[in-house]
Formats: structure tokens, C-alpha cells, sequence
């Protein structure tokens, strides 16, 4: 469902882009191109001068929530996946090719392209180098910590690479239903 926020702006969200119907977005968001955004999924941009921007090819899975607080943004650069029940809250970039795992936290930071955050992790306040990764249930809230990340493994740039791959095919899939119905 879309709706306007308290200063009247409307979400713009590509037609070749799929939203469930139970997905809730809300005010100055952005969504490009072939963006699969699943069910239960709140993507708000409501405070004033907050916007939300997700780039082509990005999944935002169930439960996910993005919100941006009052003169902040949160940008989703292409090619990103947001998995089931992470929380990405602005003011927060999100580089191209990333991954934010399953019940995830990220606020307040920049994370670098193809890096991934892998499950129930944390990270806030640093900046995230390119093509690192944050292991499983790990709270990055230092810069020195962020020294520590080692870098992304073939097999997760694989991982990675395929959760994208499968959400593009499902809009397809969905747009497919939708213009046989």
C-alpha cells in the first residue's frame, strides 16, 4: 500500500518494479527498476526532508523494515539484497552488490560495495571499505572494529550474486501473473 507522508509527497516506484500488496511504503521513496519488494516490507520516508532510494535490480525481502530519520537519507544502490527482517535506518548508504542478512541492523553508516552483513549482525556509525564481510551475529559500532572484517570469499560473491538473480526472476514471475489475471 502506498501512502503519502505528513508533507504530501508520494512514493515514485518504477512499473517494472513488483510490490506486494501487503508491503507498506510511505512518502519520498524511490524505487528503481526491477525491485522485488516482498511482503510485510515498510519502507518509510516520513520525517521531513527524509527520503529512501533503492536503486535497480534490489530485493527487500519480508519483514524488512527502512526507515530514514528527519533531514537523512537511506540509499540502496543497485544489485542489493535486504534479507528477511533487517532493520536499515537512515542516515545509512548501502553500496552496489551488497547483502544485509536475516535480522540484521544497520544504522547510521556507510557500507561499501559488494560487502556483505551477514546474519543477526550489527553495524552502526563506521564506514565499511568495499568487498568486506561482517560475520554472522557481529556488532560493528567502532572504526577500529571495522579494521578487523576480512574480505568477501568467492563463494559468498556466488551467494551474493544469486539471492539478486532469484528476486529479479521473482519479478518477473509476479509481473508475469499479473498481466494473465
Amino acid at each position: 500500500m502506498l501512502y503519502p507522508n505528513p508533507q504530501n509527497q508520494m512514493p515514485q516506484i518504477s512499473e517494472n518494479a513488483w510490490v506486494s500488496e501487503t508491503a507498506i511504503i510511505v512518502g519520498n521513496v524511490t524505487i528503481g527498476d526491477n525491485v522485488f519488494v516482498a511482503h510485510n516490507a515498510i519502507v518509510r520516508a516520513d520525517e521531513p526532508g527524509s527520503s529512501v532510494i533503492i536503486g535497480d535490480n534490489c530485493n527487500i525481502q519480508d519483514n524488512v523494515i527502512i526507515h530514514s530519520l528527519s533531514n537523512s537519507d537511506v540509499v540502496v544502490n543497485s544489485n542489493t539484497s535486504l534479507a528477511h527482517g533487517c532493520i536499515v535506518h537512515g542516515p545509512c548508504v548501502i553500496g552496489e552488490g551488497c547483502f544485509v542478512g536475516f535480522g540484521s541492523v544497520v544504522f547510521d553508516c556507510i557500507v561499501g560495495d559488494d560487502t556483505l552483513v551477514l546474519h543477526n549482525a550489527t553495524v552502526r556509525k563506521v564506514r565499511i571499505p568495499p568487498g568486506k564481510v561482517v560475520p554472522d551475529g557481529m556488532s560493528i559500532t567502532s572504526q577500529d572494529a571495522v579494521e578487523c572484517l576480512e574480505d568477501v570469499s568467492s563463494e559468498l560473491v556466488k551467494f551474493k550474486d544469486s539471492v539478486v538473480k532469484a528476486n529479479v526472476n521473482l519479478v518477473n514471475g509476479y509481473k508475469n501473473l499479473a498481466t494473465e489475471a
